[in-house]
């Protein structure tokens, strides 16, 4: 990018600008949460201070996002907004947890391989806004969100219509096909495999799209709130997004709504269902 040779032009180290950006993260983060007093994992390469920091940051959103919803819609609104009958279980719930937690470790490999890939310059992510300046900023996010919700779409329904794929991948997901069975902690319970194949599309439009890098950070850990809430029931009926309302209909159908964010994908290429329709059908 232009910034780039500027920066090299005038000795400057302009990739360096990410590592720094990244060693602040694990320095405020890692002193904070990780047990044993001595910083021993300042010891640690670089490359896996990053992974710690992610794995460590992705339990606690999984864990802090999914009791927090649990708390809401279960107990403190109690059927409020879902019927009795169709409260998860506490042992469906834990069962969950224990597949989420197992491939944690594994997700959190993609971001902290993407953070490498940016600091030694081989994507085409860009540093400051003012790089590009606001218009463009947004145009960007808007086309990377496009691109990582047009992936998104066609992994995931891959990931059925390959039987193989489906049969050793995506059906660890789809045991919980049910309203009692699926909750916020269903979100991030796939095989690791899995979930990295559904999220690597946010990995390879950082070397197709000039993309803010804070802005893919951030973006990244957001996936992990929104899969606890595509996947609690609620139907939001907040158009165009693919809330829970239309995800519960992919896990009853198995065949429509493949999308992620919004309703786009499914509307395009003709998989989509509208809660609503199912409604008049019953």
């Amino acid at each position: 990018m232009a910034a780039a040779a500027a920066a090299a032009a005038a000795g400057e180290d302009y990739w360096g600008l990410f590592r720094e950006e990244t060693d602040w993260y694990n320095e405020i983060f890692l002193s904070a949460v990780v047990p044993g007093g001595g910083g021993w994992w300042r010891a640690l390469p670089h490359p896996l201070r990053s992974w710690l920091r992610n794995c460590i940051g992705g339990y606690l959103l999984y864990f802090a996002t999914g009791f927090l919803w649990c708390f809401v819609i279960y107990y403190w609104k109690r059927n409020a907004y879902i019927p009795k009958d169709a409260v998860p279980t506490v042992e469906a719930m834990k069962k969950q947890i224990i597949v989420a937690s197992k491939a944690m470790p594994f997700y959190c490999a993609l971001p902290s391989v993407s953070e490498h890939m940016i600091e030694s310059g081989w994507t085409r992510c860009f540093f400051h806004i003012s790089e590009v300046g606001w218009p463009m900023y947004f145009v960007y996010v808007a086309l990377y969100l496009t691109f990582v919700e047009f992936g998104i779409y066609w992994m995931h329904r891959e990931l059925h219509d390959i039987k193989p794929l489906y049969k050793h991948l995506h059906a660890t997901h789809h045991i919980y096909n049910k309203e009692n069975t699926l909750s916020p902690f269903a979100g991030l319970a796939f095989h690791p495999l899995d979930g990295i194949l559904q999220a690597i599309s946010h990995v390879i439009a950082l070397f197709i799209l000039p993309v803010h890098f804070r802005t893919h950070v951030a973006l990244i850990f957001i996936e992990a709130v929104w899969t606890a809430n595509i996947h609690d029931c609620i139907h939001g009926k907040v158009w165009p997004v693919m809330g829970a309302g239309y995800h519960t209909i992919h896990h009853t159908t198995y065949r429509h709504n493949y999308g992620h964010y919004t309703v786009w994908m499914d509307w395009l290429f003709g998989t989509l269902r509208e809660p609503e329709d199912l409604l008049k059908k019953d």
